[in-house]
Order: structure tokens, then sequence, then C-alpha cells
């Protein structure tokens, strides 16, 4: 990184804030030759208003993320596609048929459970956020606490970028053969510790998959348990030990909607770069008109032409006398 910063001034490129984090923290002393950060995930920019709020930002970032032509497309499409693909390429399972459970129901979520459903799965969506669980159940999916999906789960995947959304609660109610995975950012949205707690044995089945064989507690005697040929353990796959399931098990996105997201990149470092010295230490979003300069060149690109405005109905528009 110094070899990068040396050269003053710089705008930095960031992704879950990473690199903000390690010039807060152990590499304060290149902050004075920073500019500004443009931030590219939904997770980076959680971090990055919890730096503001607590007033501990020490530079102006742009968060890409917010951009129309980021989370609209790259989250919902991209990670939407390559979080299945993720999940297929290290099971091979077939979807139709499956009970799949979306953990959030942020952009990423809303692919993921377009995508599984458009393969012929059955999909329940878990959300904290009233509104969204009302969408989720709008938008024709079964909506639930966790704790009842995972009973009945073939594949749980979390979309969140929170702490622990699947945790040990979940795992003890977790039927047998579940499939868990994970497309945050970061490998902490699947509780791997309560899961090792847990396991009496853990087996790597194939390259991304772990089996965790958990004792199950039975009420029966043991050889009431034999009569009846009760399984005293349970099985629960991990994928990709809880990384990014898309990156890990996959390709990640298709190039063809991660260009519009570092296109944001580069207009949102254009934009602190042409700004430096007006900015304060807070989290910006890109200026509309330059989110809509991306689409009409992503457009342009795919060879598509829309209509415009003419004069009489922008003023129709932007007039209160007209109309009833």
């Amino acid at each position: 990184m110094n070899a990068v910063l040396d050269e003053k001034p710089n705008v930095t490129m960031d992704d879950g804030a990473d690199l903000v984090g390690l010039l807060h923290s152990k590499r304060i002393d290149l902050l004075p030759g920073v500019v500004g950060s443009s931030e590219e995930t939904t997770t980076g920019v959680i971090r990055l208003r919890a730096m503001e709020k607590d007033k501990a930002l020490k530079i102006p970032v742009l968060a890409v993320n917010d951009n129309l032509t980021k989370h609209l497309f790259d989250n919902r499409y991209g990670t939407g596609q390559s979080s299945i693909d993720g999940i297929i390429r290290a099971t091979n399972i077939l979807l139709a048929g499956k009970k799949f459970v979306v953990c959030g129901y942020g952009w990423c979520g809303r692919g993921v459970a377009m995508r599984a459903k458009g393969m012929g799965a059955q999909v329940i969506v878990t959300e904290v956020d009233p509104v969204k669980a009302l969408e989720a159940l709008m938008d024709g999916f079964l909506v639930m606490t966790l704790k009842e999906a995972i009973k009945q789960a073939d594949v749980v995947l979390s979309t969140t970028g929170d702490k622990h959304v699947i945790d040990e609660v979940h795992l003890k109610a977790a039927k047998s053969g579940v499939i868990l995975a994970n497309a945050g950012h970061f490998d902490v949205e699947i509780n791997k510790d309560a899961l090792k707690k847990l396991a009496k044995k853990v087996t790597r089945v194939r390259p991304m998959v772990e089996e965790y064989e958990i004792e199950v507690k039975n009420a029966l005697p043991a050889g009431r348990q034999e009569k009846l040929k009760v399984k005293n353990s349970k099985k629960i796959y991990l994928l990709a030990e809880g990384r990014l399931v898309n990156l890990a098990a996959a390709e990640g996105h298709p190039a063809s909607v991660m260009d519009m997201s570092f296109a944001g990149q580069a207009m949102g470092a254009e934009f602190v770069w042409k700004n430096k010295g007006k900015l304060k230490n807070k989290v910006y979003s890109l200026p509309q008109e330059l989110d809509a300069e991306i689409a009409r060149l992503k457009l342009n690109s795919e060879g598509v032409k829309i209509d415009k405005l003419t004069k009489e109905q922008k003023r129709y528009l932007n007039s209160w006398t007209e109309g009833t």
C-alpha cells in the first residue's frame, strides 16, 4: 500500500471499507495523502456511515453502492445469478422442488429469490424489516422466522451483511441435509464457531463442501431408537467455509453487469478529485445526473434507444396550473 499511496494526493477505491478501515487504524500515517475514497459494497457503506456517525471518519467517501446503476443491477442481477451459480457448482443439486430460504430481502436477496423461484424452488424469505418482509410477501414468497424456515429448508443463503444471521439456535433446529451458504461480504453471517462446537465430526465431501455431523438429542430410550431406526445425528453442509459463495465457488458477477459498478467507481473517483478540499468527512452519493449518464451509456452499448420528453411534456411535469 505504501507504493500506491506515497505519491500524494490520492483517491482510493474500496470494497467493504477494508482499505479505509486500515487507513484509520494501522496506517493513519498515510491519511494526509488521501483526498477521499469511493466504496463499492453495501457492507462497506454501512461501516462507513457508522464511522461518520461516531465522527471517526477522517476523509470524504462517495458511496458507489448507493448508485441506482449499482445496487439495482450489480446487487440484484449480479449477486442473484452468481450466488445461485456458486451453490450449484459446489453441490450439483437440482433447485427445482427444493425449499430455498433467503435471509434478507435487500437488493441481493431480491435477486437470489427471483432466480431461485425461476428455477423451480419454493422460496422462503426471512427478514427483520417489516417493510421488506411485506414486500417479499407481496412478491409471492413465503415469509417466516428463520427458526421456523430452517426446519424445512434444503438450502439457506444469507444475504444480509450482518453477523450470526444463522446462529446456534438455528443450527440446532435445522433439518438434516440442509445446505448453508453466504453471499454477504464477510464470513460472519453463519456462526461457524457454533457449528464447529456442535459437530462431532467434520468431513470435506467436495472441494467447496464441508459436512458437519451433529448429535441429536432424542427422548426415546436407546433400544426404542434402534427398533424404530431413529438416527441420533444429523448432517449440515457448509459451502465455501462460509465465505462469499459466488466468488469462492463460482466466478463472481459477469463483466456485463460489473461495468456499471466500475463506471460508478471511476466517476466517483473523478467527483471526489474535482471537489477535493470542498467535501466534509462524510459519506456522499453520486449526483443523480452522473448516475443517469452511466445508464445512458449502458443502453447505448446495448444498442437500445429510448424516448425523450418534449418541451411541452417537460413544462407540464414542472407545472401546477395544468391538470385537474
